[in-house]
């Protein structure tokens, strides 16, 4: 009977096995890392709801409603400038 006692032992193969079990582990949370980044933290979340989130913002629901005829100019203007002083510079850049 051949076992592993009488042929050496297994030798410095069985190193290997442990050595790719952990690179795979290893490899695939850096990929799922990446992955969650380039998802904005959100792997879950898909591009239509990200579009959909961005579409309900509060300047382009104004934008929306000005260009519908509901609200006249001076009214847009007023609210854009309460708008501007809440958000930043950053809603400028989502009216035009």
């Amino acid at each position: 009977m051949n076992t592993l006692a009488h042929s050496g032992g297994p030798g410095p193969w069985i190193l290997f096995f442990p050595l790719f079990w952990a690179a795979v582990v290893i490899g695939g949370a850096t990929l799922l890392r990446r992955i969650a980044r380039r998802g904005r933290g959100r792997p879950w979340q898909t591009r239509a709801t990200r579009e959909t989130a961005a579409e309900s913002s509060p300047i382009t629901l104004l934008g929306r409603r000005f260009a519908a005829g509901d609200i006249d100019e001076d009214e847009y203007w007023r609210r854009l400038s309460v708008l501007d002083e809440q958000f930043g510079s950053d809603s400028r850049r989502s009216v035009a």
